[in-house]
């Protein structure tokens, strides 16, 4: 795009109603968060845990920069890999009951690490159809030959394997599909993975902390152990409160991305205190299981009324509770209404979801009360129907 196209290309998306403006947030993540001086009821943070502000991690993040300071001073692989990612790594892994995992500093740099560094020309790469771009990134800067299947399709999956000749094939999928809140049927996909000796990837990115007994994710609640999915994502801005990501595998996985991941070894490593405050969130995570409890509860409590008033909901058991609006106007301005309610949900709009398919992405938080979700469930009729 040339620099005189850019005026054009941009009042073509205010015409279409793609624009994307930023929210200038005032304070911290929370229930509840200040934009322009004005108190709005939050509904579309991942921060799924109510983590984000607990005042251990603030603690942590601050004896941590006591410790280590601010920045890290370089990548891993040259001196900014201190004991407190390092500390991190080996808890990461045991949480996970893997032998190793690392860092990286996004869950975007994360995908695109793994898939260039395993795969080459002449291999394949098989994705669902509404994995998150970072997959479909990743998989097109690999070189492989990018194949898509229908989405939560394992019969699909399988054609396209069989029809494979490439020596290394490499299946991804998101865990909880970030735009609709389904599970992947990731017990599924391993079996098929088996047959055809088909690496699995799982991004667990809304999975990780929240699924499972313990908080271990999509794969905990699907009982799967590493050996149906050998390479796990998890990322630790969403339910866990800080920032990052991680890849969780075998010895030799990790020590592959170490050598080969562009996008580990060519990047400054995240603030150690960062990984300090992380760490506390980590053990959060295993000792208060309400977190997990309570969003449950609250999930289901959205469900029931927002059925019975009659909202067009998706088929989601997860945080994510998207209500289909499915026109690209009526979405915008319905969440413009919300937010001038004191309601904050995003719209979800093309090319991020497909054609006709506009949504009010709802996330729920396990520090939300009954309350806050009943008066969701009474401005959404009130927007919906006007």
């Amino acid at each position: 795009m040339r620099a005189d196209q850019l005026a054009s290309y941009l009042a073509q998306l205010q015409q279409q109603q793609r624009y994307r403006s930023r929210l200038v947030v005032e304070g911290p993540q929370g229930v509840t968060v200040s934009i322009a001086n004005k108190a709005h009821l939050n509904f579309c943070s991942n921060d799924y845990l109510g983590l984000a502000a607990h005042p251990d991690l603030i603690t942590a993040l601050q004896r941590g920069a006591d410790q280590y300071g601010v920045g890290s001073g370089a990548s891993h692989l040259i001196n900014g890999h201190s004991s407190a990612h390092h500390a991190l790594e080996e808890e990461l892994a045991e949480f996970v009951q893997r032998p190793r995992a690392l860092l990286f500093s996004t869950g975007y740099m994360a995908n695109l690490g793994v898939m260039t560094a395993l795969l080459e020309k002449g291999d394949h790469v098989f994705e669902d159809r509404l994995n998150h771009a970072s997959l479909l990134d990743g998989g097109l800067l690999s070189q492989a030959r990018l194949q898509r299947y229908a989405h939560n399709d394992a019969q699909a999956l399988h054609g396209k394997l069989a029809a494979s000749q490439a020596h290394t094939k490499l299946v991804a999928s998101d865990g909880v599909f970030s735009m609709d809140g389904d599970i992947a049927a990731v017990s599924q996909l391993a079996q098929v993975c088996h047959q055809h000796a088909a690496w699995l990837m799982i991004d667990d990115a809304h999975g990780f902390g929240v699924l499972g007994k313990s908080g271990r994710g999509t794969l905990e609640a699907q009982q799967l152990t590493p050996d149906d999915v050998p390479i796990l994502m998890g990322t630790l801005g969403k339910a866990i409160g800080t920032f990052g990501a991680f890849i969780a595998g075998s010895e030799e996985l990790i020590e592959t991305l170490i050598q080969r991941a562009r996008s580990y070894i060519y990047t400054t490593a995240m603030p150690a205190a960062i990984a300090e405050a992380t760490r506390v969130s980590l053990r959060l995570l295993t000792t208060e299981a309400w977190r997990r409890e309570k969003l449950q509860q609250n999930i289901q409590r959205f469900r029931q009324l927002a059925s019975s008033a009659g909202l067009p909901l998706m088929d989601s058991q997860t945080a994510i509770q998207p209500v289909m609006l499915g026109e690209v106007g009526r979405t915008v301005a319905a969440s413009v209404q919300l937010r001038q309610r004191g309601i904050l949900i995003s719209a979800i709009r093309p090319p991020t979801v497909p054609e006709g398919t506009a949504r009010l992405r709802i996330t729920l938080s396990s520090l939300h009360e009954s309350a806050h979700i009943d008066r969701l469930i009474d401005e959404l009729q009130h927007v919906c129907k006007a």
